[in-house]
């Protein structure tokens, strides 16, 4: 790929939601007098009495964690969903003004007992339990008639508005489908209508031939910077052969998502010689009982150090306003993430 004019000011097109992204690579030289975060280092310890997510602590509700020894699924203590909500619809004026209620289910997943471990951190056999929990998860709630996306996601270090140290995610499933997938369901149904083949199956086959932008992979999944990237260390977790859910991957696709999620976050850890902050989750197909050939399952992981430890990226101004912005080139950032995945 000719890359030289990618230096100067220019814009990408992400197929997958079907908008442009301003890319501004001089922008790196910019002196920066904005605000600089303090990372955040928990204390190693493998236990914190007062962790309502450790084994036999007393949670906010009045009810106690049980003594788990493995992966630990609760209903979320504030969800943001209910599933006793009387359905309901209101338009007051003229199709502008509409409302309607949302049923819904939240759960929160501890990965492991330990407090002090991540995905960065933990054996990638437990991260397997984990990859097994999503999947048995996504069935579980997929399955009910009133719910037709399930999503699962990732909220790591306090940057990222994560409440609680201890490694954990969240499962919500929704009685409609999200804003995100559903774009990227518009997108992905248009593309395979065309070309009868699933959009992220050839976006993957295409990096796979450049190389320039692929940051870790193994058997069974593979992990880049997209071209259309924003955030500045951005990655897309993909499999290498197209799967559209949980519980469409083989054995053989759960060992090696395991393995990639732990190298990928391991070498997210080294590229700043810091706990690397992110919110992550997968798009799965949607669960309304439809095929869905034109999707393949995917991980998004949104990470927003830009230069350091201390320095983030915000989503403001133009950003907000006009388009998606970035600084630094996906292939500068690829490379900054490959050189560090070694050993991971």
């Amino acid at each position: 790929m000719e890359t030289l004019w990618l230096q100067a000011p220019h814009r990408r097109w992400n197929p997958l939601r079907r908008e442009w992204v301003l890319v501004s690579p001089h922008r790196t030289q910019r002196p920066w007098q904005g605000q600089m975060e303090t990372p955040a280092v928990p204390a190693p310890i493998t236990y914190d009495p007062t962790c309502y997510l450790c084994p036999g602590n007393m949670r906010a509700n009045g009810e106690r964690t049980p003594q788990y020894e493995s992966t630990y699924v609760f209903p979320n203590d504030f969800a943001a969903l209910k599933q006793d909500v009387p359905q309901a619809q209101l338009d007051l004026g003229y199709g502008l003004l509409r409302a309607e209620t949302e049923r819904g289910i939240c759960r929160v997943l501890c990965f492991d007992p330990r407090h002090d471990l991540t995905l960065a951190t933990m054996e990638v056999g437990k991260i397997r339990c984990v990859v097994d929990m999503w999947t048995s998860q996504a069935e579980e709630l997929g399955a009910r008639p009133e719910i037709q996306y399930v999503q699962i996601f990732e909220n790591r270090g306090a940057m990222m508005g994560a409440s609680n140290p201890h490694p954990h995610g969240q499962v919500w499933a929704t009685e409609h489908i999200p804003n995100e997938p559903l774009m990227e369901l518009a997108a992905q149904q248009e593309y395979y209508a065309k070309s009868q083949e699933p959009l992220l199956s050839a976006y993957l086959r295409t990096e796979l031939i450049e190389q320039e932008r692929a940051v870790a992979s193994n058997e069974t999944w593979v992990a880049v910077v997209p071209f259309w990237a924003v955030w500045p260390f951005e990655t897309l977790l993909l499999p290498r052969c197209p799967v559209s859910s949980f519980t469409a991957l083989s054995a053989e696709e759960r060992d090696g998502l395991a393995d990639i999620l732990h190298t990928l976050t391991a070498g997210y850890n080294r590229v700043f010689d810091t706990p690397f902050p992110y919110s992550m989750g997968f798009h799965p197909a949607p669960s309304d009982g439809k095929p869905h050939p034109e999707w393949t399952l995917h991980a998004h992981f949104y990470p927003p150090l830009l230069r350091s430890a201390t320095v983030r990226k915000f989503m403001v101004g133009f950003e907000l306003l006009g388009s998606p912005q970035r600084d630094i080139t996906p292939e500068s950032a690829a490379a900054t993430l490959r050189s560090v995945m070694q050993g991971s």
